[in-house]
């Protein structure tokens, strides 16, 4: 189904601009599949999967390590709450499963109904948008109108979940509330916590004193982290090679930019030469090129310590202070996740 197809968009450049954030949670049932569980649920945050759950396991399992503690700080019972709630998730679902079959006319064979509610945040003008589709067999089956909050039947086998759903109007009100102010808040509180507490590093190395100088950058989230040399104030676009952002194995990102020491004069060295790096909301982490801080490999094995992947600097290395001011998300009672009005339909 084309609307529950989700794009990654990967925004990377010399500016830190505006970025559209999502928060989503994708829901599906299936019957007639005997590889693949009756009952998924799966919960992304700009597009990187964070939670999982499925019938089989009947359990959350976190897919990223700062999340999990995101939500651990939020609620400490939050596994075992939100464990529950999926389990009511996926009754609901097995029942809308038969009610559809029974809608559509079909006795046998593999089916899939789906289910993507989320919201999103422009960070630069603060615009949100709310979302609640439901889709079967591969088509789209009905959707939520935030703005008259009604309920669209693309099919007529929908038509009778349209008009009992427009008569709901308490449900549909608290799905504009949650889709336009607890979903965002919490998407917003998950960045900042990305933002404020992950072990951002970086670094400067060499493999050889006539070798490019590597100012690698690790442990940060968003993905739309920025790196560049400048000399003098004055950003460096010769003889840089700018590398391509990748995950860290706990859903953090790293990227390396490599400096030709044949752009540079000796005597450029020092304050007037330095890596920097930027991520919107945070201060700018700036390293000097030193070569009293620059160690070059010479057959010996180093620890990269802070560095989050290690065998992708595995180059001696000298390390900045890590920047990592804790700040925990505030108490809110009972879970932003959990819908409370599942729908049947």
């Amino acid at each position: 189904m084309k609307a529950l197809i989700g794009l990654l968009l990967l925004v990377f450049g010399h500016d830190v601009s505006s970025v559209i954030h999502s928060l989503q949670v994708f829901s599906t049932a299936s019957s007639g599949l005997s590889t693949f569980p009756d009952f998924v649920m799966v919960l992304m945050v700009d597009e990187v999967q964070i939670e999982y759950y499925d019938s089989n396991t009947r359990r959350i399992i976190p897919k990223q390590d700062w999340v999990d503690q995101a939500t651990r700080d939020k609620d400490p019972d939050y596994l075992e709450n939100e464990t529950e709630n999926r389990k009511g998730h996926q009754q609901v679902f097995k029942g809308n499963m038969g009610t559809l079959k029974k809608r559509f006319n079909q006795t046998g064979g593999a089916h899939v109904y789906q289910r993507m509610i989320g919201c999103e945040w422009d960070d630069e003008d603060g615009t949100t948008e709310g979302y609640e589709q439901h889709g079967y067999d591969g088509e789209d089956f009905i959707s939520l109108d935030l703005k008259t909050l009604t309920w669209v039947a693309p099919v007529h086998q929908a038509f009778t979940s349209k008009l009992r759903l427009d008569h709901n109007t308490a449900q549909n009100q608290y799905l504009k509330n949650y889709l336009n102010k607890e979903c965002v808040d919490w998407l917003k509180q998950l960045l900042a916590y990305g933002k404020s507490t992950l072990q951002r590093t970086g670094c400067l190395s060499q493999r050889s004193p006539s070798s490019p100088v590597v100012c690698h950058a690790s442990g940060f989230y968003p993905n739309r982290v920025v790196v560049f040399w400048r000399r003098d104030g004055q950003e460096l676009h010769e003889q840089v090679d700018d590398g391509e952002v990748l995950p860290n194995h706990d859903g953090t990102f790293q990227v390396s930019v490599d400096l030709s020491l044949t752009a540079v004069p000796q005597e450029d060295w020092g304050a007037l030469m330095e890596c920097v790096v930027q991520l919107k909301g945070i201060e700018d982490i700036s390293k000097t090129l030193d070569p009293a801080l620059i160690r070059t490999n010479r057959g010996k094995t180093v620890s990269c310590n802070a560095v989050r992947q290690p065998e992708l600097c595995n180059r001696n290395l000298s390390l900045t202070n890590t920047r990592n001011t804790h700040k925990l998300i505030p108490r809110v009672p009972g879970s932003t996740w959990t819908l409370l009005k599942l729908l049947t339909v």
